[in-house]
């Protein structure tokens, strides 16, 4: 394999015969391309795309670049989830005990935060002693034992996609859709899993914001899984407003234990995981139909048998055995709380949910630079729902700060990002629309 000659033929517009591209891939895992000659291959991919079977041959090059996990002795249909990432998107913390509940084993291996969205990561990171990465052993284990494990990609899943995300990042070719989609796919296929369901973001807190690039995005993941062997769907979802009411660390993670408590019954967060219940439920065999697999993720609930999974995993991954029962005592607190109020009377009907999110950052919930510390603490919670009537002094939201001067910068930035109308918005459905494989 000369690594120049594929990089000049995917150039010159040649499809790439799947050994060529192992070829290509099982080098650079092993450090023997340059650097130059991956971005130069990423940007010729940019630049001329990759066929559905060229995706697919990628993905499996870069899962195979490492362990690739196995769960034949588990017992249980093997199911995740993944999401494009978005502003109060905690829906894993609640969907994963929740499946496992219902009977499906998930080994959930999540990111951190990501541009101006969060990380499932630093959400758990909050919990005092959680450890996001566990030894393969300790991982099964938890599976096996709970149901259900969320931790980070350790070196040893997909090293590859590693490698190239790093070159992409600073070699202008983040926003290919054909490398996102291995990307993802790559990690997800290297848990072993036999099902996946995807929850691809839009509008204008999501990565893709029209419906074109989303749609776009959401095929070529549905195809290039299933053609891969993973059975996928995706749902395409509204990310024009905070999905929970609360968008920060360890403001969400209470957000997530009040959801197992109940507490969270009729909003736009409940649709959304009970969808993705359902949908992983149908995918793995284990619900006849879509209310079906709801109705089982609502007893789950209702139980309480999603909550006591949720602190076994909490505390099998090293956090403590009463969390659930005690998360008050558990989770930091900022010392410093703000409302942001409404200046008018009028209908909630409009936000900007990206600025939303890189409000969190400017808080010190996220990170600048890979380097940087997150405070926990920080964040936005009671957050209202755009479509809500609101009076002149009514409450918005509540900002949660380090600090008086930082706190009362984000109110002033998090009021500035919402708009008050005189007649009822008009808004779009929180599931947007179901993606299956191209017939």
């Amino acid at each position: 394999m000369i690594p120049q000659d594929i990089i000049r033929r995917k150039r010159d517009g040649e499809r790439l015969a799947r050994e060529d591209i192992a070829a290509f891939i099982g080098a650079m895992a092993r450090n023997e391309i340059a650097e130059a000659q991956v971005g130069a291959f990423a940007m010729a991919c940019w630049f001329r795309g990759m066929t559905p079977d060229e995706t697919v041959a990628l993905t499996l090059a870069m899962r195979d670049s490492g362990e690739v996990l196995s769960w034949q002795e588990i017992g249980r249909p093997v199911a995740d989830k993944h999401s494009t990432g978005g502003i109060g998107d905690n829906v894993s913390l609640m969907l994963a005990p929740i499946a496992a509940a219902c009977g499906l084993a998930v080994p959930m291996i999540s990111g951190r935060g990501l541009g101006h969205t969060g990380g499932t990561l630093d959400k758990l990171e909050s919990i005092p002693g959680y450890a996001i990465m566990q030894d393969a052993a300790l991982f099964r284990r938890t599976v096996k034992e709970v149901g259900c494990a969320i931790i980070g990609q350790t070196a040893a899943l997909a090293p590859a996609d590693k490698r190239l995300y790093a070159i992409r990042d600073v070699t202008a070719t983040v926003d290919s859709v054909p490398l996102i989609t291995a990307s993802i796919l790559s990690k997800k296929l290297a848990a072993g899993l036999e099902t996946l369901t995807l929850d691809v973001k839009i509008g204008n807190g999501a990565f893709m914001t029209t419906a074109e690039e989303a749609q776009e995005l959401a095929q070529s993941l549905v195809d290039v899984a299933n053609g891969a062997g993973v059975r996928t769907a995706a749902l395409m979802t509204d990310m024009n407003q905070p999905l929970a009411d609360a968008a920060g660390n360890a403001v969400e993670m209470r957000n997530c234990v009040d959801f197992l408590k109940g507490l969270k019954g009729g909003t736009r967060l409940e649709t959304v995981v009970l969808a993705f219940a359902a949908e992983m439920l149908v995918q793995s065999g284990l619900a006849i139909s879509p209310a079906d697999g709801e109705l089982q993720a609502v007893r789950a609930l209702q139980s309480g048998r999603a909550a006591e999974i949720f602190g076994r995993m909490v505390h099998a991954l090293g956090g403590p055995a009463d969390f659930v029962e005690r998360s008050e005592a558990y989770l930091p607190r900022a010392p410093v709380e703000i409302a942001v109020t409404a200046e008018r009377d009028g209908w909630l009907s409009a936000c900007n949910a990206r600025d939303i999110g890189m409000s969190v950052i400017e808080l010190g919930g996220g990170r600048r630079l890979p380097t940087d510390a997150i405070d926990h603490r920080v964040g936005f919670d009671r957050i209202v729902p755009l479509g809500t009537w609101l009076q002149r002094g009514d409450r918005i939201a509540m900002v949660h700060a380090a600090d008086q001067a930082s706190g009362e910068k984000a109110a002033l930035d998090l009021a500035g990002n919402y708009r008050l109308s005189v007649t009822p918005p008009g808004l779009p459905p929180v599931i947007v629309k179901r993606v299956d494989k191209s017939a």
